[in-house]
């Protein structure tokens, strides 16, 4: 039976995928620069249309000139993110009234608050410091992260979602592997977007016709650059965008192996449909990455990409969720270090 709350936490989830996915197309139509300022776009609340408006948009912003498709999709993304945090907020507050439920989760609506605030923050980063790469790639994760605690709040007030029994700790080790392989996976696709890097191989399974072209990893993971003027479109040479995308290219077959390994385990425990399940989710995005390079990232396909490795990350969230351990009620005052370890790897506490 579901629990208090559970509708208003499945829309939220529902909202933040429709937000990473509207991150995703802002970035990939290079409108992360739409609205030059934050959190309106040129000093309004929309994009300026009006002579008056467009007269104020030139007299203050005279290096950003309006460029209305572009500020429409920085300003929708805008819109949606803010109905979201304002939802999340709703979240945390009925967590808040509803505290002395027994099993009514508390700790992870108010964690999702702090991180909401946080997302807020690099958005604005995102804008002020000019398409910062570190800054687009954590706000991308944030997003990432957003989503998956909403996603584990909706599993954990569903009812549906009962930890599996009799679960060996080889099988929850690769689960907790593959969680982490996936995240960094989405970290390096998000360094990979923000760094202009995609088209830095055309072609497969070699790169530039090459097994191991020139690459340089050491400017393509500089990660204490400073800051520059503008980073729309990118300023790394071609050798360190090349090593951006061979990385990349490195993480998904690890990724791959990963958790096909860990499906295969799932099989043999019995648990077809979850191994089915992460099977799908794996094959379609392996498959929308290698789509990417042959087809030249058609913005369809590139935001679809966006969505499977949402997708991956929240089939591992699940599989995490319901192989986890269960402690006897003796215990759950006491936690030991792998329930805190526990903790850390499933996205968030437990009350």
């Amino acid at each position: 039976m579901n629990k208090p709350g559970f509708r208003l936490a499945l829309c939220a989830t529902l909202l933040a995928l429709v937000v990473v996915l509207l991150g995703a197309y802002t970035r990939l139509t290079h409108a992360g620069l739409g609205c030059p300022d934050w959190p309106g776009c040129y000093g309004f609340i929309s994009v300026p249309k009006t002579e008056a408006q467009l007269a104020h948009a030139q007299l203050h912003y005279p290096d950003s000139p309006v460029i209305e498709h572009k500020g429409r999709n920085e300003m929708v993304h805008r819109y949606f993110a803010g109905g979201l945090a304002l939802t999340i907020m709703m979240l945390g507050v009925q967590a808040w009234h509803r505290r002395h439920i027994a099993e009514q989760p508390v700790a992870l609506p108010l964690l999702l608050l702090g991180v909401v605030f946080a997302q807020a923050a690099f958005g604005m980063w995102t804008v002020t410091l000019k398409l910062w790469p570190q800054v687009v790639t954590a706000h991308l994760l944030g997003g990432i992260t957003t989503l998956s605690l909403l996603f584990l709040l909706t599993a954990r007030l569903s009812g549906q979602f009962a930890p599996i029994a009799q679960i060996g700790p080889r099988l929850r080790r690769l689960a907790a592997v593959g969680l982490v392989l996936v995240g960094m996976q989405i970290a390096l696709g998000g360094w990979v977007s923000s760094n202009y890097a995609a088209m830095a191989c055309t072609d497969l399974p070699m790169c530039q016709g090459q097994w191991w072209p020139e690459a340089d990893f050491a400017n393509g993971f500089h990660l204490t650059q400073h800051i520059g003027p503008n980073y729309l479109g990118g300023k790394l040479d071609s050798t360190a965008r090349t090593a951006i995308h061979l990385t990349h290219r490195v993480g998904a077959m690890l990724v791959t192996f990963s958790l096909l390994a860990l499906a295969w385990q799932l099989h043999r425990a019995g648990l077809k449909r979850m191994a089915g399940l992460l099977v799908l989710a794996l094959g379609v995005q392996v498959g929308l990455g290698i789509s990417n390079v042959v087809f030249h990232l058609p913005l369809a396909i590139a935001v679809a990409h966006n969505a499977g490795g949402a997708a991956l990350m929240l089939t591992m969230t699940l599989i995490n969720y319901r192989v986890r351990p269960v402690y006897a009620p003796s215990n759950r005052h006491a936690p030991s270090f792998w329930q805190h370890a526990h903790v850390l790897l499933h996205l968030g506490p437990h009350r």
